[in-house]
């Protein structure tokens, strides 16, 4: 898949934007807060249809403005072309377009332009909660699973509908909380199927990247963590339903699940550098790229590096821009503030580029 054309109007700090993109490696230079990291953030909603950084849709339009509008001419691998819209208006539901229709439910879009961005951001993989860790499971397993998507959306209505029983002064009728708890344990167990499937495919691949970067220095694991490893979810839901009720939440469940991100057996989140953490990022991310270009729809999901070579000896960028120009990837788009390291990609690269200046929201060649 390729992104051709990118028309953007009042997207965060971008008024306006009209660009012809490279079927190859397109850069995007100029200094922190210019707007750089929103040119990705644009692309990154035409596929998932929400931005990285926020779940707010509101926070996405530039100030003072009452609309937003970004759209995308794409070409298949097949030739054939895809024309996505995203519009908002500031107090309305976001419509997302294919061609001339809409979408009447945004989870048909997902997976028709498979993506994987990496960001500074993604520090949260290590430093934050465990809602992180099962959101990066969940964005690629629902870009080649939609009825992954379809199971995690039942799971978290029916969560959500334990939750307000467990919150009632009055206790309900006890064959209410076991509807939405039988509910929550079959969904629960694909969820859980399905992600332990991806963490055990995809585990290798990351480890092989990772030793690419660091020259096999260090050594890496992942290892996923469920309340569904503990027996039937539904035999936990339901003995302690009283313990629930004291909290006032549902304290077992998927909605629990848990990534462990381990260097040298040990928990990165200590033992890492800074260093270490961003080599254990990126290698995260490509290794993604690679698991989806091998599971997804077949086509080859676009890349975006936001500011990736930050806190990275000189070493480990070089390992970085020779996987990057590897014929593994496609359509590349890369921010940074040091030209230097767009230009040793660029050397190396065989292929066609374009380098764009970004300063107070403006984009020019």
């Amino acid at each position: 898949m390729i992104l051709k054309h990118l028309s953007i109007i009042n997207y965060r700090n971008i008024p306006s934007c009209e660009l012809d993109l490279s079927p190859k490696i397109n850069c995007f230079l100029g200094m922190n807060g210019e707007g750089k990291t929103n040119l990705l953030d644009s692309i990154h909603f035409l596929s998932l249809c929400r931005s990285y950084s926020t779940s707010q849709d509101s926070l996405c339009i530039l100030h003072n403005q009452d609309i937003m509008s970004i759209a995308g001419l794409y070409e298949n691998e097949d030739g054939t072309a895809e024309d996505i819209h995203i519009g908002i208006r500031r107090g309305q539901k976001k419509v997302v377009r294919r061609g001339k229709k809409a979408y009447k439910r945004l989870v048909e879009h997902i997976g028709l332009i498979p993506l994987i961005m990496v960001s500074p951001a993604d520090q949260l993989l290590i430093s934050g909660g465990s809602e992180e860790r099962r959101r990066f499971m969940d964005i690629i397993i629902s870009q080649y699973n939609p009825v992954y998507m379809e199971s995690l959306l039942r799971y978290n209505k029916a969560l959500l509908q334990r939750n307000a029983l467990l919150k009632e002064e009055i206790a309900p009728d006890p064959e209410m909380f076991l509807l939405w708890e039988e509910q929550m344990a079959k969904e629960a167990e694909y969820i859980y199927q399905c992600r332990s499937e991806y963490i055990k495919d995809f585990t290798p691949i990351f480890q092989k990247f990772y030793n690419h970067i660091s020259k096999e220095k260090e050594t890496v694991e992942l290892r996923y963590t469920s309340h569904c490893q503990r027996g039937p979810l539904l035999e936990q839901l339901t003995n302690d339903r009283f313990r629930d009720q004291a909290v006032g939440y549902s304290l077992h469940g998927v909605h629990k699940d848990d990534l462990e991100m381990l260097l040298g057996g040990y928990a990165i989140k200590r033992e890492g550098s800074q260093g270490q953490n961003k080599t254990f990022l990126i290698a995260l991310k490509l290794a993604q790229f690679d698991f989806l270009k091998r599971t997804g729809s077949k086509t080859t999901p676009l890349l975006l590096l936001d500011d990736i070579f930050d806190k990275l000896d000189a070493e480990r960028v070089e390992q970085i821009v020779s996987l990057v120009n590897n014929d593994i990837f496609g359509q590349i788009f890369i921010t940074d503030t040091n030209r230097d390291h767009l230009d040793s990609i660029l050397q190396k690269s065989k292929g066609d580029y374009r380098i764009f200046h970004v300063k107070n929201g403006e984009v020019t060649l």
